[in-house]
């Protein structure tokens, strides 16, 4: 049994191929305290549940056929069932999930009813590889156990209240009126980080920093005084940076050229989701790791690439804030892969005064730039579902 004092709060990242589970402890007036974690990832193709403690320890791990777990619900289910018999028949007090896009409407997180769940139905469109997925598990809840309350928490609202002008698109001002504007994402995560640096460097944390979240999904956030200036994803989860499997930053001119070409909007949706990136540049893998492997000459070409418009657009970021004071690395690939990092910021030095620390760097150290370094370089551990934890505790306490 696990020993813990005060409520149980069950948060779920749900993605089309994983389900990412944490378990905190709340207690009044404190912080959610982590538990213990689990993942269930390979839905339908090698499915495989892990659930660890706090220090490391394998607390449950199996695996299983495409029969047993061959999509979201079957995935949620396993997992929340194992999850049941580790706390010997306990039930969570409550519910946090992350959700993609909240829209226009959805600007800080928020009780889920049917209503709700509705209304962000409306927006799978905007996030068609996340949303649906985010939805599954609440859904499932709201059918089999009604009384456990549930939060969604939006990787959109951290944004909301930019200037107009880091919200516009160069359209007719009423589509900026009917919603179609520049939302951004990973919001979670970059406040996580914020908070983070608030508690890390006091002194470094309302200055001028770019955030880096680099992983399967990536973007850049401009923070200025703990806030949200400008993010490089905008209306979708496809702008911006090149990811793993999407496009990135794209001429519109493209999607009009295919279409004309006799495309449909599946085609495309699956081109620009699914085909594109490090995947399809490399034409071998959406890994990062794969590719730094292969001796391909497109897998260079494809990190290349990344680098590249990752340093670019940290560059833009900097023009928004008026200066840059802190580059922040966060997520699987800006967390781990030093390579990488020193790519990106080899080619900012020139602007910037980047003085790497090579050692540190190659231990992803909490600081990777030398002390007489112009610009001060970190590299933070995202934790989304603290942020959940904390965002849903918060609701609850209020009920």
């Amino acid at each position: 049994m696990i020993d813990y004092q005060g409520e149980l709060i069950l948060t779920v990242n749900a993605g089309s191929s994983s389900i990412k589970i944490g378990l905190f402890a709340g207690r009044k007036g404190q912080e959610p305290k982590l538990l213990i974690r689990g993942k269930l990832d390979g839905i339908a193709t090698q499915p495989r549940i892990q659930i660890k403690d706090t220090a490391g320890k394998i607390l449950a791990e199996q695996h299983y056929s495409i029969g047993q777990i061959g999509n979201l619900p079957d995935a949620f289910h396993f997992i929340y069932k194992i999850f049941i018999e580790i706390l010997e028949g306990k039930e969570p007090s409550l519910m946090g999930h992350r959700v993609v896009h909240g829209g226009s409407h959805f600007i800080q997180p928020v009780l889920v009813n049917r209503q709700v769940l509705q209304e962000l139905e409306k927006l799978t469109s905007l996030a068609p590889l996340h949303q649906p997925y985010n939805l599954v598990a609440m859904q499932l809840l709201l059918d089999k156990k009604p009384e456990i309350p549930q939060v969604a928490c939006f990787d959109t609202a951290f944004h909301v209240g930019r200037d107009l002008l880091h919200e516009l698109f160069a359209l007719p001002y009423e589509m900026y009126e009917q919603g179609i504007k520049r939302y951004g994402f990973h919001g979670l995560s970059f406040e996580y980080i914020s908070q983070c640096l608030q508690q890390k460097l006091p002194e470094v944390a309302n200055k001028k920093i770019v955030i880096a979240h680099l992983g399967n999904g990536s973007g850049l956030c401009a923070i200025h005084q703990g806030k949200s200036v400008e993010v490089t994803t905008s209306f979708s989860a496809l702008d911006g940076l090149p990811m793993a499997t999407r496009t990135g930053s794209l001429d519109a001119g493209v999607i009009i050229h295919l279409l004309n070409e006799g495309k449909t909007t599946k085609d495309i949706e699956k081109l620009v989701y699914k085909q594109s990136g490090l995947l399809g540049i490399s034409g071998v893998s959406s890994d990062m790791r794969t590719l730094k492997a292969s001796k391909e000459k497109r897998a260079k070409l494809a990190i290349d690439y990344y680098a590249l418009h990752i340093a670019q657009n940290i560059a833009q970021l900097a023009v928004s804030l008026g200066g840059l004071d802190a580059l922040v690395f966060t997520a699987g690939i800006g967390e781990k892969d030093a390579s990488l990092r020193e790519q990106v910021i080899n080619q900012l030095n020139s602007l910037f005064g980047f003085k790497l620390d090579q050692q540190a760097n190659q231990n992803n150290n909490f600081k990777i730039t030398a002390n007489d370094s112009e610009t001060l370089a970190l590299v933070i551990p995202t934790d989304e579902e603290k942020m959940i934890a904390k965002h849903a505790w918060r609701i609850y306490q209020g009920l």
